[in-house]
């Protein structure tokens, strides 16, 4: 095998995907658990607003076998997640819906807390892991880089298409960090990552993904779409690179 194969994700599968992992509860958080338990790669894989997709199932699942890592995506909102049908927030009663999830199970400062005491918990649970990463979807990003800062517990971070994206949350970084964005992005946040990024000495990526859309590596990826299912497996291959680089 040539380290080109050696460095492929697996095929992805547009339909009907069977997950690889199992389900457990860890650190009072039922959690999906895929890869090797026994890795010297963890990875915290953080979902976006629409919670467990199959999408982000097998995106974990990809990154597993890719970095032959233990990869954890916890269910922070414990069976809850926001509908498709909340976005986009044009009438008042979507935006109620969405602002009362948004303060409650996904409370971004309640969920940064709850992932840094369940860092522990992993840390113990799978003690071979020598490196941690966290890597956010959409509203896990913003979860994500607000862990990423003074004392983390983690080596490298990414955020893909991330939500409520603000340049001040990159001045906190203390740890190699990339950002793959879409085109609906604040193209001033994107612009204020890279400027920070750029001067900041640890290092970083800040890539957009200028055909895609908010959410084509999580809950609204398009696996049947030609050129949307390229970028997803692109997407996914790049934050193993990048991860690779800092956790092994």
């Amino acid at each position: 095998m040539s380290c080109e194969a050696c460095k492929t994700i697996p095929p992805v599968i547009p339909q009907g995907y069977t997950p690889k992992g199992k389900w457990e509860t860890i650190a009072d958080l039922k959690t999906y658990v895929t890869g090797s338990t026994d890795a010297s790669i963890g990875i915290v894989d953080i979902y976006d607003i629409f919670g467990l997709a199959s999408q982000t199932i097998q995106g974990a699942d990809l990154l597993a076998a890719r970095l032959n890592a233990v990869v954890l995506v916890p269910d922070f909102f414990k069976g809850e997640a926001a509908k498709h049908e909340w976005l986009p927030a044009d009438t008042e009663e979507k935006q109620k819906l969405l602002m009362g999830f948004v303060s409650t199970a996904a409370s971004i400062p309640n969920n940064v807390g709850v992932l840094l005491e369940a860092i522990k918990e992993y840390q113990t649970k799978f003690p071979t892991v020598k490196k941690w990463g966290a890597l956010g979807l959409c509203w896990g990003g913003k979860v994500t880089v607000l862990s990423s800062g003074p004392n983390t517990p983690f080596a490298v971070s990414a955020q893909v298409h991330p939500g409520r994206m603000e340049a001040a949350d990159a001045e906190k970084l203390t740890i190699p960090h990339i950002v793959l964005a879409s085109k609906d992005e604040p193209a001033e946040a994107v612009q204020g990552y890279k400027d920070i990024i750029g001067k900041n000495g640890i290092g970083g990526v800040i890539e957009t993904y200028d055909k895609m859309w908010h959410g084509w590596m999580g809950a609204r990826a398009n696996l049947d779409g030609e050129e949307s299912l390229a970028e997803y497996i692109r997407g996914y291959a790049q934050i193993a690179d990048y991860f690779e680089k800092y956790l092994n």
